[in-house]
């Protein structure tokens, strides 16, 4: 049986010592080898360390507002989407309508109409755009889509138009529509919430999208073989449509330069952020990079004096006394 010299054991408790020490500096090495920083910064730094994290807490800051940004930046670049495809979709129409109505053409004043009512199908379609889970044009009603089928709103103004004796009967049945919180516009048909919490974003009753819609939906009934009695009788009624419809497509312009003036305001606050971003990166990495060729080299001398720190350790525990004589 093998027997341990006098000190063997003091020796080997020394090894061990050793091993554990080489261990764990081994793996801080590793660490910082893959990372390029030092993991122990408080012992590192010393005095300096406040500097360090003052840059890193800077950092953090604008980890937070770059995505903060970047949120509002995707959910504009959605909304402009939105309001160009509703407006690229209704250019014209309200040209060929009143170009229909000019020269009597009921056949092109079909097409018009059709026209308008896909039209309006379109923009009821798209603004129930949605960012993630976020409808964005719903107001703080967010898991709302802000409109359903435009079907419901032709009824309703084919009712309007029913129950009214002249022009200026349905335009003020319109107005009172349209215009008033108890109108059947912001009553009924929008599902979406009045109040809007996020400055950026815009519902579907904007003024702008409003007058729109107004504009499609009277048209959209305009066709000569179904359209009410008083269009019939007035078709000064198909005209203003036209013209609000025009007027729409103006202002939906207004509305979409405004978001574009956020968007390029955004826009310079990244790349601020960038600059500042740079700035703080550098600064942090002065105190805190370790210099990852120079670590490696380090991990290989320890892994090597690991090595053999367990080849000795393996020798002493086999050690005998006729060996150790010897």
């Amino acid at each position: 049986m093998p027997v341990n010299p006098l000190g063997t054991n003091i020796i080997s408790a020394q090894f061990t010592q050793n091993i554990s020490d080489l261990r764990k500096e081994l793996m801080r090495t590793a660490e910082e080898a893959t990372t390029g920083r030092y993991s122990d910064l408080t012992a590192q730094l010393s005095g300096r360390i406040g500097s360090a994290m003052l840059s890193k807490q800077a950092l953090d800051n604008l980890t937070l507002q770059r995505e903060s940004l970047s949120i509002r930046a995707g959910r504009l670049d959605v909304a402009q989407l939105t309001l160009q495809t509703i407006q690229s979709r209704v250019q014209g129409i309200d040209v060929a309508m009143r170009s229909a109505i000019g020269v009597g053409s009921e056949t092109n004043q079909r097409i018009a109409a059709r026209d308008a009512e896909a039209a309006l199908g379109v923009a009821f379609n798209v603004l129930s755009a949605r960012f993630g889970e976020r409808y964005l044009f719903s107001g703080d009603a967010t898991s709302t889509p802000p409109l359903g089928d435009p079907a419901d709103l032709l009824s309703d103004i084919r009712q309007l138009a029913d129950a009214s004796a002249t022009a200026a009967d349905f335009e003020a049945a319109l107005d009172t529509y349209f215009n008033t919180p108890g109108g059947g516009w912001q009553s009924s048909i929008y599902a979406g919430s009045a109040n809007v919490s996020d400055p950026d974003s815009v519902t579907a009753t904007d003024p702008a999208l409003t007058e729109l819609i107004r504009g499609l939906t009277v048209m959209a009934l305009a066709d000569p073989a179904t359209q009410p009695a008083v269009f019939s009788q007035d078709p000064s009624i198909i005209i203003t449509a036209a013209e609000t419809t025009f007027g729409g497509i103006g202002s939906l312009t207004s509305l979409r330069s405004n978001l574009g003036v956020i968007q390029e305001r955004i826009s310079n606050q990244q790349k601020t952020l960038d600059i500042e971003e740079t700035i703080f990166t550098s600064a942090f990495n002065a105190l805190t990079a370790r210099d990852q060729y120079e670590a490696a080299s380090a991990l290989k001398q320890l892994e090597s004096s690991l090595e053999a720190s367990y080849m000795l350790t393996s020798r002493l525990s086999s050690l005998s006394l006729l060996n150790y004589l010897r």
